[in-house]
């Protein structure tokens, strides 16, 4: 049945009828009825700012439980506690620093990182030291700061890095009702002063120029921007009307996404990420979800058989 072209063509007719249409039900109503409604839709304009509060509460409780949780990551106390553990120090011929190139090895296991890292980024990333989240203070707009630690290094004299994610938690007065929880507005990163010659972010280039009169040609050195994962701590600014191209809106989509996932997963995670553990959990969970989708999809051929059904009768 399902495979007639007729009854698919009849279908898809029917189905795009009904899909993203309004019934026109909403229209034919009474005017004290439509009034009714509206009175529901004020509801959910409150409904939609007491979520925000509750949003704002589950940040301050962010907040606290993150201080709970730092001298669990605090590098120091980690440090005492691992020389604690340690059984027959005294008998190792070497013993590294820490645990070598650990948030390198994080940011290679993990594919949404892996891929803004190229070749000439793993050199710095073997100095990178720590990684930490840093919430905004009580009464102030809500946002979070990742705040990436360096070693001295040769690449440049920062030992701090960070980059800084404004949120609001608010409805838009202008859609009230597409009010999901909060989202990230917009972002800044820092400068990094770089050591001379050793810029990742830029590349050298030359190229050959010709006189248009005496027809001589020449090559020029021209300085452009080059791919590097510390391009993360420059992102495109933000106007303030809000209007940003479409490849400034790409970048900054996927700057949110990347910033949401080493907040929410990376940083509370590392060590699972580190030894790939997190990883197979990740991946048992898109199992999951697939699974869920395949049973969505079989809802779904089961409820076109039955719109073909009505449609028949």
């Amino acid at each position: 049945m399902m495979q007639n072209p007729q009854v698919l063509a009849a279908l898809q007719e029917r189905l795009d009828g009904l899909v993203g249409s309004p019934s026109g039900y909403m229209e034919s109503l009474p005017k004290i009825v439509k009034r009714r409604v509206n009175a529901l839709k004020n509801l959910q304009v409150k409904c939609a700012h007491i979520e925000a509060k509750f949003y704002e509460e589950v940040h301050e409780l962010e907040r606290k439980y993150a201080a709970m949780y730092q001298p669990l990551f605090d590098k120091e106390e980690m440090k005492e506690k691992a020389k604690v553990e340690e059984e027959k120090k005294d008998e190792e011929k070497e013993d590294p620093k820490g645990i070598p190139e650990f948030w390198l090895t994080v940011f290679k296991n993990v594919d949404l990182l892996s891929d803004m890292l190229q070749e000439h980024d793993e050199p710095i990333l073997k100095h990178l030291q720590d990684i930490k989240v840093k919430f905004s203070d009580a009464g102030q707009p809500m946002s979070f700061t990742l705040e990436f630690f360096f070693e001295p290094n040769e690449f440049f004299t920062n030992t701090l890095l960070t980059k800084t994610y404004k949120m609001r938690s608010e409805p838009d007065e202008s859609d009230p009702f597409s009010f999901d929880g909060p989202e990230i507005m917009g972002c800044t990163g820092c400068q990094i002063d770089w050591t001379k010659g050793k810029n990742v972010t830029l590349k050298t280039i030359k190229k050959k120029q010709k006189h248009k009169g005496r027809g001589t040609v020449r090559t020029v050195t021209k300085t452009v921007p080059n791919d590097s994962f510390f391009n993360f701590f420059a992102p495109p600014e933000v106007p303030e009307n809000g209007e940003l191209d479409e490849d400034s809106e790409a970048v900054l989509a996927a700057d949110f996404e990347i910033g949401h996932f080493i907040r929410e997963r990376i940083v509370p995670r590392a060590v699972l990420y580190f030894t790939g553990e997190a990883i197979e959990d990740d991946d048992d969970d898109y199992d999951e979800e697939g699974e869920e989708a395949d049973d969505e999809v079989r809802f779904f051929f089961s409820f076109l058989i039955y719109i073909y059904i009505y449609i028949c009768k």
